[in-house]
């Protein structure tokens, strides 16, 4: 059995892979800024020793992606250091798609994870299917209108409990050391197909509304995102558009030896599940424009 301590431990992925080690009796030690098993601060290297106390595997995540482009090797490449040195033997670290890119942020990341020593495994997803439900665009789903600057373009959605199972397999067996999964749905669809599958599984009239990046900037900015944000929101959007990243991936085939979820099981189960429940209530009180990264790791 092994002793993983899991950054990110309330995010999207980070909880979900806690969830399916504890059923397996793995010991398990959640970690983030706040509401967690430990506090852990990637900025802050004090909070690291207690956290790294007695783990043997790491599930590793930038929660921070400015942070780490404005000083790429003060924050997870130094954990890595400190976790090695601390006795920590495997490493899993989620970056993202494009991340094998020498200027990505997180590349400093990946290069310091594959130097360790220990074993590794790295896995690059591409858009979580979940932000539909749990983050970024569940406010314009709620609101019946998702408002990006994507056009046509198309992305195969990833499933985060497929991340999550990827995780651990990597967490727990030996056969994934020195691996780069590349992580995507089945097949890819554009935002226009995407909400319709939301609102078909809900019930409702949920649609996709096509704005240009300036229009998108400015509305973000009107809601309260600082305007480098939006910015930047909208150069990640604008790669959707242009049709990088529509290629469907083997990463999940390769780690598992299955096919990736659909959209289509997704977007029943979190209706199922109550992820757009209170349509009525939220949708007056959210604005429906208020997106985020693409992959929010975590």
């Amino acid at each position: 059995m092994t002793n993983t301590l899991i950054l990110g431990g309330t995010g999207k992925t980070g909880r979900r892979i806690a969830a399916r080690l504890r059923v397996a009796g793995h010991a398990v030690r959640t970690a983030s800024r706040a509401g967690s098993d430990v506090h852990l601060d990637l900025s802050d290297a004090a909070t690291w020793p207690p956290a790294l106390a007695g783990a043997t595997t790491a599930y590793l995540v930038e929660p921070d992606v400015g942070a780490a482009a404005a000083d790429p090797h003060a924050r997870l490449p130094r954990f890595v250091d400190h976790a090695v040195t601390a006795g920590v033997r495997r490493l899993v670290l989620l970056t993202a798609g494009g991340a094998g890119d020498a200027r990505h942020p997180l590349a400093p990341a990946e290069r310091a994870v594959r130097g360790s020593g220990v074993g590794w495994t790295i896995l690059r997803p591409g858009w979580f299917a979940q932000n539909f439900s749990e983050s970024f665009w569940r406010a314009g789903v709620m609101s019946g209108t998702l408002t990006l600057p994507t056009g046509a373009g198309r992305t195969p959605f990833v499933d985060a409990d497929d991340i999550a199972d990827v995780a651990v397999a990597a967490l727990t067996g030996e056969r994934h050391h020195g691996e780069i999964y590349p992580l995507t749905g089945a097949r890819a669809i554009d935002f226009a197909e995407a909400t319709d599958l939301v609102g078909r599984a809900i019930g409702r009239t949920v649609r996709h509304r096509d704005v240009d990046a300036e229009a998108f900037v400015e509305q973000q900015v009107a809601g309260g995102f600082p305007r480098a944000g939006a910015q930047s929101l909208a150069v990640l959007y604008g790669s959707i558009r242009s049709g990088d990243g529509a290629e469907v991936a083997d990463g999940i085939d390769r780690a598992l030896g299955r096919a990736p979820r659909s959209f289509e099981d997704f977007a029943i189960g979190a209706a199922v599940a109550g992820h757009w429940r209170r349509l009525s209530e939220e949708s007056r009180r959210t604005p429906p424009v208020i997106d985020g990264p693409h992959a929010g790791p975590g």
